[in-house]
């Protein structure tokens, strides 16, 4: 296994899975926040320690696999070219922290795609669980036995009143974000956004992109992910956030249930307008190219659009982003340009699909 296996396709082993509720929300993820004790946090270690802790974790995990993991594989930040650590961030695997900010990160990656373990990122480790469709439980099961795994080799900064110790102050406690990506086409079509989402941040969760902090909400994609981490338990966490979810997810069948009522004729009008621009333009940026992704997504899912697989859009997504365009063009791509093979690409998938289910 090396790097290549990792950035030969846009979707991962475990996107390919249906989850629960899978047709509203695309993934679940749950990331532990760790440090170890016998070194200095990132934020304010030297280059000289943050070698050390990489070398320290390598040669405590990198010669093992654990039942947790099954077989994975270590890959080192400096190794990497820009566009490869680019394209990791683009499939969730790392974070734009650790592709940016760390010379001396690492993650180590099972070989499904489904866990990673970063190294010198924000923290000494991030453990990262993701899973297709509304599957929080099971991700936290998965990350608890990969957390329990690395305490096994490695001591963890750890204080019996406030919990795992980390470089933010709000990830103090239980070091836990759990998150779901959803995608809400029909609460957007209906203006219901704007009153649903001011009431979410007051009931402690966060609504971001869907590339976490600092990210822009495209496609009617939307992360929502808890805020509190110390004064909780980890189960605590996720049954609020699935409460708040399971709400949403009704909401939105509601409104999807709404419209067809109303206004099947409009909705399947702008279905297949969105279909018709993305099957036959020669330049799209990337806020339109998700923009109609999500219009045919809904229509895929309401049985408008017969014969083309709904994961088209988690693949389009990631396929269409700046790194996977220039991985594909093998050289670095103008915007302008990038619009032009994006368009180019999107016509190509929705004909193979076409031609593969007649």
């Amino acid at each position: 296994m090396s790097l290549d296996r990792f950035l030969k396709n846009a979707i991962s082993p475990w996107m390919k899975k249906d989850g629960s509720d899978s047709d509203i929300v695309l993934s679940s993820r749950i990331r532990l926040a760790r440090n170890m004790s016998a070194f200095t946090f990132p934020m304010l270690s030297s280059k000289e320690e943050a070698y050390a802790v990489a070398k320290h974790v390598k040669d405590a995990l990198g010669g093992t696999q654990g039942d947790a993991l099954g077989k994975a594989e270590m890959l080192a930040m400096e190794d990497m070219r820009t566009n490869d650590k680019r394209m990791l961030v683009e499939k969730h695997l790392i974070s734009p922290h650790l592709a940016e900010q760390s010379k001396y990160g690492m993650v180590l990656l099972s070989g499904d795609e489904s866990l990673s373990i970063m190294i010198n990122e924000e923290d000494h480790i991030r453990i990262q669980s993701l899973s297709a469709g509304f599957e929080l439980e099971n991700c936290l099961q998965a990350a608890n036995a990969v957390d329990d795994w690395i305490e096994s080799h490695l001591t963890y900064a750890y204080d019996s009143q406030y919990g795992y110790l980390t470089s933010c102050p709000t990830n103090v406690g239980t070091g836990m974000r759990a998150s779901v990506m959803i995608h809400l086409p029909a609460l957007a079509m209906t203006r219901q956004l704007q009153r649903i989402l001011p009431a979410i941040n007051q009931l402690g969760l966060v609504v971001r992109g869907i590339y976490g902090e600092g990210s822009e909400a495209l496609g009617n994609l939307f992360q929502i992910s808890n805020q509190i981490t110390l004064g909780k338990t980890e189960q605590d966490i996720v049954d609020d956030l699935q409460g708040v979810v399971k709400q949403l997810i009704r909401q939105e069948r509601v409104a999807r249930d709404s419209l067809l009522q109303h206004s099947k004729l409009e909705l399947k009008d702008r279905v297949f307008r969105s279909y018709g621009i993305l099957a036959n333009s020669y330049i799209i940026d990337s806020k339109e190219a998700t923009r109609r992704l999500s219009d045919v997504r809904l229509g895929i899912d309401l049985g408008f659009i017969e014969n083309t697989a709904g994961k088209i859009l988690d693949e389009l997504m990631i396929l269409t982003q700046p790194g996977f365009l220039q991985q594909y063009a093998k050289t670095v791509l103008t915007p302008e340009q990038r619009d032009e093979r994006r368009a180019a690409l999107i016509r190509e998938r929705l004909k193979l699909e076409h031609e593969t289910a007649d």
